[in-house]
């Protein structure tokens, strides 16, 4: 079968058997949304949000992009500022994952042939120079890991610096998690909370 089809298909038994399970469901997200997370990941398909938390339609609000980086786009800032100013988000999420390929790409001295994806990944290739000495030190899959720990960590620093999100922290209604997440288990390993009483550190290089 076409993969479109098949798409059309399993969308119609998707909806039957929602519905079958929560008739009022499908009335109720229309009515709005109400999530109480923010997921800011990869666009990597091997790591759906809803899938891999387990949850529902309207429980996550999510944005996904390579690498999941929080950048100065709009499209990424539009994002926050609808999170925490119209749906009052209490936590915001930034999940990285074990063999991404954005983070192997910004590993590589040359380029990728894309200016677009270049671009996007020049904030991950700063920390590859940062951290030129202990990546060194590690095989190519450790040096994967360890950099997505390293970028999961820098895109809550820079969460911080977002106007709206400091001042919702600030006001106790805000918390940020770094995760990552581990295609040879299936598991979420959380590496960072920051509240606006304390922080948990980035561990040293984690194993796989």
């Amino acid at each position: 079968m076409h993969s479109i089809d098949r798409i059309l298909l399993e969308n119609a038994a998707w909806a039957s058997e929602h519905h079958e399970a929560d008739p009022e469901l499908f009335a109720r997200l229309s009515s709005g949304q109400a999530p109480r997370v923010l997921w800011i990941g990869c666009s990597d398909s091997r790591v759906p949000a809803e899938s891999i938390c387990n949850a529902g339609p309207g429980d996550i609000f999510v944005f996904r992009n390579i690498a999941n980086l929080v950048s100065d786009q709009r499209d990424a800032q539009a994002v926050l500022d609808y999170a925490v100013m119209v749906l009052k988000v209490e936590h915001i999420i930034v999940c990285g994952h074990h063999s991404c390929g954005g983070i192997r790409t910004a590993l590589q001295p040359h380029s990728s042939g894309s200016d677009c994806i270049d671009a996007h990944l020049a904030s991950v290739k700063t920390l590859v120079k940062q951290h030129a000495d202990e990546l060194a030190t590690l095989d190519e899959q450790a040096q994967v890991i360890r950099l997505s720990e390293l970028s999961v960590q820098a895109q809550i620093d820079h969460l911080l610096e977002h106007p709206l999100v400091r001042q919702a922290m600030d006001q106790g209604t805000l918390t940020l998690h770094g995760m990552m997440y581990s295609l040879h288990t299936g598991r979420l390993r959380e590496l960072v909370r920051k509240t606006s009483e304390a922080v948990e550190a980035v561990p040293a290089a984690s194993s796989h």
